[in-house]
């Protein structure tokens, strides 16, 4: 199954459902979804949205994003959280096209990974309480959505190849996000050679950085975001499954297509 889901404006959408935990379930259908923005959202695409029975979004942008290109829509109807994870902003067109590109992306997912403990906490407490189905969402839907994906994929037991393989789904996506840009910067010229790519070297670095300095994610869950059993426990019960088959409003959509 196409994990995308398509949208107008949104390129970057799709369903975290079907990853295999180390106990034997998975991940549910139709029930956690990750995202770029959704500022973007057409009214052509609302009925399609509101058909996924989305109730919580977490939004791990700016601020100053926010106000600069909106949220998500009022009329949705949806518990909204803006829980802006990145300290340090940095402008992907913009860097240098000489480095390594995927030790660069890597290590800005480590400053994260030190700032946003608070941010980051928060968003696994709301995903673990918070009304289901539920999106996260940045801009691109790569990196900061990319880094929280990785973590609580990790943190429902579901090894490192098949996070990466998660992550690497955004290289699908990395076309439409190119022409993005170049729809917002007419005339502009992307230094960037990389800019939307998501390779899964990336979060392969991240994940061993994190293991170097705690011993697993799980330690630095521990660690860091104070994470503890009871979270990981509630995380494991609301998105875990035996059966691993899509959600009745997830099969209707797909059906729909």
């Amino acid at each position: 199954m196409n994990r995308h889901i398509p949208f107008t404006r949104l390129h970057n959408f799709r369903d975290l459902g079907g990853w295999r935990a180390d106990d034997g379930r998975t991940v549910a259908w139709g029930r956690l979804y990750r995202s770029d923005s959704l500022s973007k959202l057409d009214a052509g695409d609302l009925a399609r949205f509101g058909a996924l029975g989305i109730r919580t979004v977490v939004d791990l942008r700016y601020p100053w994003e926010i106000a600069d290109r909106g949220r998500a829509p009022e009329s949705l109807g949806v518990a909204w959280h803006n829980l802006s994870i990145e300290h340090r902003p940095y402008v992907q067109a913009e860097i240098d096209p000489d480095v390594d590109p995927w030790r660069y992306l890597a290590d800005r997912y480590a400053e994260v990974a030190a700032d946003g403990t608070a941010e980051l906490s928060r968003a696994l407490e709301v995903i673990a309480e918070g009304d289901h189905p539920l999106v996260f969402h940045c801009a691109s839907g790569k990196d900061r959505t990319g880094l929280l994906a990785a973590l609580l994929l990790a943190l429902l037991g579901v090894d490192e190849d098949q996070i990466a393989e998660d992550f690497a789904l955004t290289e699908l996506a990395t076309d439409r996000l190119v022409a993005e840009w170049r729809e917002r910067n007419p005339g502009g010229a992307l230094r960037w050679p990389a800019y939307g790519r998501a390779p899964a070297e990336i979060i392969r670095l991240f994940l061993a950085d994190l293991t170097a300095g705690h011993g697993s994610v799980r330690g630095y869950a521990a660690d860091r975001l104070g994470v503890d059993d009871d979270l990981v426990a509630a995380l494991r019960a609301r998105l875990l499954t035996g059966d691993g088959k899509p959600r009745d409003g997830r099969a209707a959509l797909w059906q729909a297509r």
